[in-house]
């Protein structure tokens, strides 16, 4: 193994390897996707669906309302009853019933300022209103009484009006779906277009217009008994788009090759491009060598690994970035067998590089061809024949798979469950974690070829797991023909998404970059959400991008989350705050969920992933607050949390969390377990002033809340580099609770080059992490 020179090198120095310890690394130059290469096969054989451009949620300001204060509703001028319908669409307007179905409903509100409750902005008398707390957000909603079709929704704001807000939907008061969302409201009357159904409707206010709270004269509920119908159901099924490659034992191996070197060629280098690729390849022997670039999946369509044969190779190396791997994120490589030329696979990745369902018929080398340094990684559900070979690598998780020749080379945090032939704990020298087995656990689900048609498999959760799946017999689990799934292109709105959704359709992302103005919501138990070739979803309306209802067996699995400019309350929810419906026969799933803020542009978010519902397995993150590209700063891509669990009896394995301005992680629910967690601080707070707290020092890259009694994990690893301010301090990379239920394994800190410091590594108890030597600092067990 390769001694750690002193110096900085580390993940946490990905911006600086390349040329100058002192120098940012520039971002890739943005390029567009690449045209398809001729020859290439596509199945099923359908007509190609073009792409939309996605209708704008945009709402036409209405006129200000006064800018003054607001004063008693006795002395206010009341508002109109009567308020016209806006907007450029006129027949649509038109077609919407006349009659207000919310007037005299129940109405509820989050707050009530004085006498001015929910019911006054229901009961139809102008001159009576509901208002709020000073603060954010509240709410207001009404009960229809039943679900119902809504087309449009009124607002006749007083003065205090709502700057920010959302308007949602529910069929049972729990579960809500966002109908439109507004983020630079003016106030007066308002009049919103709508496509939805259900029985509660909410509007929820994120940013106050006033330094008072909300307050409505009037909230008016329209449905479509005036004429509407509905649109013709949305069919399922259908062509993967023009950056999905498929490829037969039949087509010429120079034809692949070429195929496979065009896309390379281009996502080389290219970290923050727009460019999405999938390649699957059908049942078969390929001589190809396929070289792995940015925002590119492998995979095979077989039943088992081992129906698709790779016998030149699959290769990930850092050429681009002189040897070192630590920006090498972004790429998968799934179901499939590779057979190297040369005996060895090189997969020289770092964070959201995962290889799952795999079998290397030779050696897996982890690191680059130059032992420049990595910083991955993940392996689920798949054999190596020969020997890992990490050297390089600062940390790597191995989950349920076989590893026939061992594994050699251990640096900072080894961690394996449910792995034949691991090497055993040995932590803290070397740094080695090895549970037996893994715990409850689902596979992702992925596509292949069922007969001469797609569908995706859904493997069944397991308890006790060990081994691949795929290893000697065969993966349980249930099959849906593709036609059962919407086929996403980019350019579909969220509305359109929403509607296949609500229609019974799963969703399939093909690979591409979607700009959305509402949140895909994903309400029916067991909808599967799949994306392929890194599919990319970015709210440009400051919502939250995707929200998972309180639902059995939802999984969602091989998606980008990349924050847009206007802040989002999260870029993916899973289940409602404070939920208690128990999961554990059907549990909830995320597999692959990836969240960039910066970057790729500038982007903002408050809790990156929420995880609210019980009994959610969370397979493998990586949620990133971006420290290089276009769009990072202290003040630009401003993200408070990256991961943040409410809900109880949830299992995270793999978590890779990095960069957020406060806890990076936050669990506050009860029974969490978590087996393996990489982290690295923020680099950027620009002194030690601004990144304190509650008088102490930093935040804590891994929280457990106070009142928490139950809590277990494995193998956590810490990383600070402050780049502007070396002077800076945590006081602990990690803060538990202090109570027999709450046990920790494994765990160290480490200060990149000595450009920052932690003074302990949990809860006070640990040597300080400090120095040039980049020497970590560990704890075996706490208590």
């Amino acid at each position: 193994m390769r001694a750690v020179p002193s110096g900085v090198h580390g993940a946490g120095t990905r911006a600086w390897l390349a040329a100058a310890a002192v120098a940012a690394c520039v971002a890739a130059p943005l390029t567009a996707a690449a045209a398809p290469v001729p020859g290439t096969t596509a199945r099923p054989a359908s007509a190609s669906v073009p792409v939309s451009v996605p209708a704008s949620a945009s709402v036409q300001a209405p006129v200000p309302a006064s800018v003054q204060a607001p004063v008693p509703a006795s002395v206010q001028a009341p508002v109109p009853a009567s308020v016209p319908a806006s907007g450029p669409d006129q027949a649509a307007a038109a077609a919407c019933g006349s009659t207000n179905v919310a007037l005299g409903r129940p109405a509820t509100a989050s707050s009530t300022e004085g006498p001015f409750g929910a019911a006054s902005a229901v009961d139809g008398d102008p001159g009576t209103r509901w208002a709020s707390e000073f603060s954010d957000p509240q709410w207001i909603r009404v009960d229809l009484g039943s679900v119902q079709d809504l087309c449009r929704v009124d607002l006749s704001w007083e003065a205090a009006y709502g700057k920010g807000f959302r308007i949602e939907a529910s069929d049972d008061g729990s579960a809500w779906r966002t109908l439109t969302t507004v983020t630079n409201g003016t106030g007066g009357n308002q009049s919103l277009e709508v496509t939805g159904s259900g029985r509660y409707v909410r509007l929820t206010g994120t940013a106050r217009g006033t330094g008072y709270g909300y307050s409505l004269w009037e909230l008016r509920v329209f449905t479509g008994d005036g004429g509407t119908t509905p649109g013709d159901p949305i069919p399922g099924g259908g062509d993967l788009g023009p950056n999905v490659q498929v490829f037969g034992p039949d087509t010429p191996t120079a034809q692949v090759q070429a195929a496979v070197d065009a896309v390379y060629d281009q996502q080389e280098a290219d970290q923050f491009g727009d460019g999405r690729h999938q390649f699957l390849f059908e049942p078969g022997t390929y001589p190809v060598h396929v070289n792995s670039g940015f925002h590119t999946s492998i995979s095979g369509l077989g039943t088992r690994p081992d129906d698709v044969n790779i016998t030149g190779g699959v290769w990930a190396d850092a050429e681009w970035f002189e040897g070192n791997a630590t920006q090498n994120f972004w790429r998968s490589v799934e179901n499939l067998a590779v057979t190297p030329s040369g005996g060895d696979m090189r997969w020289a990745v770092s964070q959201a590089a995962p290889m799952r369902r795999v079998h290397v018929k030779g050696n897996l080398m982890l690191h680059s061809s130059r032992y420049g340094w990595a910083s991955g990684g993940y392996i689920a559900d798949s054999v190596v024949d020969g020997q890992v070979r990490a050297w390089t690598q600062q940390q790597w998780y191995t989950r349920d798979s076989t590893l026939t020749g061992g594994w050699a080379g251990t640096l900072w945090n080894m961690v394996f469950s449910g792995t034949e032939n691991a090497p055993p704990t040995s932590f803290p020298e070397p740094a080695v974690t090895t549970l037996d087995t893994t715990g409850v656990i689902r596979e992702k689900p992925y596509l292949y070829l069922d007969g001469d048609d797609y569908a995706v498999f859904v493997p069944a959760h397991r308890d006790g797991t060990r081994g691949a799946t795929w290893d000697g017999g065969t993966t349980s689990g249930t099959s849906i023909p593709l036609d059962q799934f919407y086929v996403a292109r980019p350019g579909d709105p969220a509305e359109r998404i929403n509607q296949a959704l609500d229609q019974g359709l799963h969703l399939l992302l093909t690979p591409g970059v979607y700009e959305t103005t509402g949140t895909i919501e994903v309400d029916r138990a067991d909808t599967v959400v799949l994306g392929l070739g890194y599919a990319t979803i970015v709210p440009t309306a400051g919502q939250t991008a995707m929200r998972v209802g309180d639902v059995d067996g939802v999984r969602v699995a091989g998606v980008l989350f990349d924050a847009g400019a206007a802040e989002s309350p999260s870029m993916l929810t899973v289940g409602t705050a404070g939920s208690t419906a128990d999961h554990a026969d059907d549990p909830i799933s995320l597999h692959d969920v990836f969240v960039r803020v910066g970057g790729a542009h500038a982007g903002r978010v408050d809790q990156a992933i929420v995880v609210n519902a019980d009994d959610t397995i969370v397979d493998h993150i990586w949620s990133w607050r971006g420290d290089h590209g276009d769009g990072v700063g202290w003040d630009v891509n401003t993200a408070r949390n990256g991961l943040v669990v409410t809900g109880d009896d949830v299992d995270g394995y793999g978590l890779f969390v990095e960069h957020y301005q406060e806890y990076n992680t936050l669990w506050t629910g009860e029974r969490g377990r978590t087996i393996f967690y990489q982290n690295e601080l923020p680099y950027d707070p620009p002194n030690q002033a601004a990144w304190n707290h509650d008088g102490i020092r930093g935040w804590a890259a891994y929280k457990v809340a106070d009142g928490v009694t139950q809590h277990e994990a494995w193998g956590l690893g810490s990383y600070c580099v402050f780049t502007s301010d070396a002077s800076i301090t945590s006081d602990n990379g990690f803060e538990v609770p202090v109570t027999p239920g709450v046990r920790m394994h494994s765990l160290l800190t480490v200060s990149l080059g000595g450009v920052g410091t932690y003074e302990h590594v949990i809860n006070g108890v640990g040597p300080r992490a400090a120095g040039t030597e980049t020497i970590p600092a560990k704890v075996v067990s706490y208590p």
